[in-house]
């Protein structure tokens, strides 16, 4: 009895221990935060009741856990995501748990790739991957696993794994924003855009946005929002201005960081309402990304 308790904690201690890297797995895998949160407690079931005595590596093994299990829940998504209401975003990410992984990270991972696999341009890239080029990029480029550990992990071929990866690469590079923005520029085009929004001034609205600029509404069927996306700085910014004329109630809005990049969350009554996250490219927004599903909002809490 005593024996079995002090391999549970050991068990423990070795999942513990690479928890914040097993999450960061699955959420890249999944774009959902309670999606990798399951996947990871599926994790811990099947590693306390394996047997470990020939386990040499707990990282490997942990990490090839995961990476199957996020695989097989990222086909059913694949299927349930078709019938989804509306256009799918992937759940924003707080700061601190998107930056977590960084120091949980394996030897050899360029922690500047790590950062930007999280950001969420290269999420929504990693929607129109198969979920077998998903999990190869997410594991070679974000986490720097050797191919023969990853075919391992996803029981393919060495060589299926380098062309998977090879194919992913080029479609996330092609995918991914031309320019990199300087993190101080975006939060300060962020900000005014806010600030223009928030006062109803649509004239400095329209400033911001680049002539193609496109605003994507999630809300899942469950909160009022456009179910397409809405093109064009005109019609976004009309949109945008009429919005803003419809405050929740006892309404809150919180300057927060998500997946990497600066954003509005706003709040009623307290609780999480809504988030918008910008991409844009110099000096103009091109992209804007509104998440309303009160599903994907429960687990961010405002300062």
């Amino acid at each position: 009895m005593v024996e079995d308790l002090r391999t549970q904690d050991a068990a423990l201690r070795d999942f513990e221990t690479h928890r914040t890297l097993l999450f960061g797995v699955a959420y890249r895998m999944l774009g959902g935060v309670s999606d990798a949160e399951d996947t990871v407690q599926e994790a811990w079931l099947r590693w306390s009741a394996a047997d470990r005595s020939g386990v040499a590596e707990p990282r490997a093994y942990l990490v090839r856990i995961v990476s199957r299990l996020a695989l097989d829940r990222l086909r059913q998504l694949a299927a349930r995501r078709e019938s989804y209401v509306g256009s799918w975003l992937p759940e924003p990410l707080p700061a601190d748990r998107a930056t977590a992984d960084l120091s949980a990270a394996p030897d050899g991972a360029d922690r500047a790739v790590l950062a930007d696999t999280v950001s969420y341009a290269v999420l929504i890239v990693l929607e129109s991957l198969s979920p077998l080029e998903r999990a190869v990029f997410v594991l070679r480029e974000a986490f720097a696993l050797p191919f023969a550990e990853i075919a391992t992990a996803l029981d393919r071929a060495e060589p299926a794994v380098r062309q998977l990866a090879g194919r992913a690469r080029r479609h996330v590079a092609e995918g991914r924003p031309r320019y990199p923005v300087d993190a101080g520029e975006r939060r300060d085009l962020t900000e005014r855009f806010l600030a223009a929004a928030l006062e109803g001034d649509i004239e400095g609205l329209l400033s911001f946005l680049a002539p193609d600029v496109a605003l994507t509404t999630d809300t899942g069927g469950k909160a009022r929002g456009p179910r397409h996306v809405i093109t064009g700085s005109d019609k976004v910014g009309r949109f945008l201005h009429g919005i803003g004329g419809r405050a929740p109630a006892r309404p809150g809005f919180h300057l927060v960081e998500f997946n990497g990049v600066p954003g509005l969350l706003i709040t009623s009554g307290g609780r999480p309402f809504g988030v918008i996250l910008l991409e844009s490219e110099e000096g103009a927004i091109r992209r804007i990304f509104l998440v309303g599903n009160p599903d994907k909002l429960g687990h961010l809490v405002p300062d």
